[in-house]
């Protein structure tokens, strides 16, 4: 007994005697012209011109050194657009911490980081992911998230709102790291541009990650207030094109004591019109289809974090989304010449409506040890989905000899998905150069859908079906990294078990699928100066099929086009390499990357002629597996201050993917022929973004965005284009921005392609890609608090659907 007292005495000696040689530096930078903080802002001690330490401020504008030796130290704070500061600290017996909280000027004359100011967006490269902070400048590109996504380098989105990363649609969409049971082409539409904080592009996710997205992760991270009192954000906006469209969320937050409350809502409501043909030369058939939606969407979470102390957090929230929308597709068909058919028109109303409910609640606690960067995190998470849609088809068919008939009938589609998750997640520094990270997950789905038809067209055996689509996933993962002078590296594995089990109408499993696997996942990095950084990474992923491709049930359908999914998909495998390299200059930055790819099974959209038609006019629109793939690209982005008034951000990306699979061509007085096809496909993409500061509170922009042709395995698709204007204007003490864009001043921008499968065909659509934005953001609050950090997640499905509309 006595001896275990006298080692517990000799350790405090020594932990107290340590204690007294060491001090401790913080503080808060903030810019000085509105006093917001800074996030991500370079902060480093030097003792004789030096390096003794260095850090970077987080989100809250705050730093700190601990356990630094008692000497005088030189202090330097870089941040780019912003003047560099540099000053003394002295550390000594009588003075052992210094608080040094400093306000930066803007127009840095020097850069250590790439980050960004208040004013504009800028891209900063990291070790695994690529962050673009959003600025004003791209919040006054429209109303929603959807309507920002074509602005971002190496991000497109289609006349659908889907998106794609460097050419390929396999991409991940999480919120704040987090998966949604909402389709991201559907949830991008209800988020307001003005509650995006930082879009995050993971093109080469590590092992920590979940492995699905082929081309990768797009992390949405959205404002969160953590002001301490009571305060907030209001942001409004319209956009007018055929009709006016709003937008609005408020944010508030109430800070007091140990608790911290949180919540937000938003709003999106509107009438949106599409249209466009598709012309089929062989028979020279003519669809014209025009699409108005109605759409009405509350966003809104409720939350609160309690700081038990300085090493325990525990947080609650709960998002809510509730959609009700309704489409009218109205499709007129013209029959020309057309000598096999005693048909001249077919004229078809199509509706469709519905509610749509999606409730996620969250559970998460955070435990901070007592050594810098050690933690502890759990997490539960639970959404459940539930859709319903109603569509009434009216078809009336005109013959050639000027007699009608007519059929109407009704639809109805329920859908429902529950997805649990439980993650555990472990970080622990070994030492200053070498840090172990470790985790497991849970993830539980289970979907169903319920589809009636009253179609009298159709057997009575395949009017009403039942369609469950349930995985089961388990996976571990651990990584390890070291960081030297100018080398660092990260190597990863995950392990992971999956199975799948679909079923239709209660029968028989139409499709299973049950396997273990690894993915590996590894980072080099080398610093070639303070200046100029390269680095090499490898990662394995997958993309498995989703409910939305798998289900065998109509999505949509024209009088000669009907969508559904395929049970017999197969997951596609992803093995990726990138080379990226990133210079910081005087004045901002430069970032360029190459890629490699190789893929097994690649998911694809493809047609084909509707065996059960006998007059082969109507088509199929699925989902297949291509064979063998491999893919490579590159891409370059710009970020440079020319003067104190004007910046510019341009940016390019190319790839190329090597395709091969089989397609359907039609031959008169035959049935449909498959035919083994290779492409290669190419898609090049350029953006401009140039901003004009006319003084501190009147500015301009000027966007261009160009997307080439495209010549695809199932169809080519033509060149996009357009060119955007805006100006904002800040006022009361920066507190209230008023902006206003005109997106699409040629009214350039639609959708057209051209095709041999299955039949010799063209097309084109256009949207209210021509409109006017005007937008306003109030902000009110106190000083900065910290809120629970989460890690990052991701969902486990390729998530495209059908989406014609």
């Amino acid at each position: 007994m006595k001896l275990k007292f006298f080692l517990f005495a000799l350790l405090g000696v020594i932990a107290t005697a340590q204690a007294q040689n060491t001090g401790n530096v913080s503080g808060k930078i903030t810019e000085k012209s509105n006093g917001m903080p800074i996030s991500y802002a370079t902060v480093s001690l030097k003792e004789n011109g030096k390096v003794v330490s260095g850090v970077n401020t987080d989100d809250n504008g705050d730093y700190s050194f601990k356990n630094i030796a008692l000497k005088s130290y030189t202090i330097e704070i870089q941040y780019i657009g912003f003047r560099k500061y540099i000053g003394s600290v002295l550390l000594s017996e009588n003075k052992k911490t210094a608080t040094v909280n400093i306000a930066l000027e803007e127009e840095a004359t020097q850069l250590k980081g790439v980050n960004i100011i208040a004013e504009r967006s800028t891209i900063e490269q990291k070790i695994d992911r690529k962050v673009v902070t959003v600025g004003k400048d791209l919040t006054t590109a429209g109303a929603s998230a959807s309507d920002i996504m074509n602005n971002i380098p190496s991000v497109n989105v289609d006349q659908d709102g889907k998106l794609s990363l460097r050419g390929n649609d396999n991409v991940r969409v999480l919120i704040d790291g987090r998966p949604s049971n909402i389709d991201p082409a559907q949830l991008l539409k209800q988020i307001p541009s003005t509650s995006i904080k930082k879009i995050e592009l993971i093109t080469n996710p590590s092992a920590k990650y979940n492995p699905e997205g082929m081309s990768g992760i797009i992390n949405i991270i959205l404002h969160k207030n953590a002001n301490t009192g009571f305060n907030g954000t209001y942001s409004g906006g319209i956009t007018f094109g055929e009709t006016a469209k709003y937008n609005q969320s408020l944010d508030l937050n109430y800070k007091t004591g140990k608790v911290n409350f949180f919540g937000n809502v938003g709003q999106n409501f509107g009438t949106y019109y599409n249209d466009g043909f598709i012309r089929r030369f062989d028979q020279d058939i003519v669809q014209k289809i025009d699409v108005v939606n109605d759409n009405d969407s509350y966003l809104y979470k409720i939350g609160m974090d309690y700081f038990i102390d300085d090493h325990n957090t525990i947080s609650i929230y709960t998002n809510q989304n509730k959609s009700n929308g309704k489409g009218f597709v109205d499709t007129d068909i013209d029959y020309n010449n057309v000598t096999n058919s005693d048909i001249s028109n077919i004229f078809q109303k199509s509706r469709y409506w519905g509610p749509d409910r999606v409730g996620t609640y969250n559970l998460a606690y955070k435990h901070i040890f007592k050594k810098e960067g050690h933690t502890l995190d759990f997490e539960a998470n639970y959404s459940d989905n539930k859709e319903t849609q109603h569509a009434s088809f009216d078809t009336e068919t005109t013959k050639t000899d000027n007699t009608a008939g007519n059929i109407y009938f009704e639809d109805y589609l329920q859908g429902t998905r529950k997805l649990s998750t439980i993650n555990v997640d472990y970080v622990n520094p070994l030492n200053d150069k070498t840090t172990l990270e470790a985790g497991a997950e849970a993830r539980i789905t289970r979907t169903g859908n319920t589809y009636i038809t009253g179609n009298p067209l159709l057997p009575v055996t395949s009017q009403n079906s039942d369609y469950t689509y349930d995985t089961d996933i388990y996976s571990a993962y651990v990584t390890f990294g070291q960081k030297f002078k100018k080398f660092s590296y990260q190597l990863g594995a995950r392990f992971e078990s999956y199975k799948v089990q679909a079923n239709l109408n209660h029968g028989q499993t139409m499709f299973d699928d049950d396997y273990i696997t690894l993915y590996p996942s590894a980072y080099l990095t080398y610093n070639l100066n303070e200046k100029n950084t390269l680095q090499f990474s490898y990662s394995r992923r997958v993309d498995r099929p989703s409910l939305e491709q798998t289900k065998p049930i109509r999505e949509f359908a024209t009088p000669l086009v009907t969508s559904l999914g395929n049970p017999e998909l197969r997951p596609q495998f992803t093995n990726s390499v990138e080379v990226n390299y990133t210079k910081t200059l005087e004045k901002g930055s430069f970032t360029a990357g190459v890629f490699v790819r190789s893929i097994n099974d690649q998911i694809s959209r493809i047609l084909y002629p509707d065996p059960a038609d006998p007059s082969n006019e109507k088509q199929i629109m699925t989902f297949t597996n291509f064979d063998h793939n491999t893919a490579y690209g590159f891409e370059v982005s710009f970020n440079y201050k020319i003067t104190k008034w004007w910046d510019i951000q341009p940016s390019i990306d190319f790839s190329s993917i090597n395709q091969e699979g089989i397609v359907f061509k039609y031959v008169e007085g035959s049935e449909s022929i498959p035919e083994q096809k290779k492409v290669t496909v190419a898609a090049f993409n350029g953006r401009m973004n140039s901003n004009f500061k006319v003084n501190k509170r009147l500015s301009f922009l000027l966007f261009g965005f160009y997307r080439g042709a495209v010549d695809g395995l199932q169809n080519n698709s033509h060149e996009m284009y357009k060119m955007d204007i805006g100006s904002r204007y800040t006022l009361l003490d920066n507190k209230m921005n008023i902006s206003v864009r005109f997106n699409d001043v040629f009214n350039t921008m639609k959708y057209a392609f051209d095709t041999m499968s299955p039949y010799p065909q063209a097309g084109q659509f256009t949207w209210e890609s021509q409109t006017v934005y005007l937008g306003l953001t109030y902000n009110f609050g106190g000083g900065k608090i910290k809120n629970l950090q989460r890690k990052q997640r991701d969902d486990n499905t390729n998530k495209g659907g059908g989406g014609m509309f």
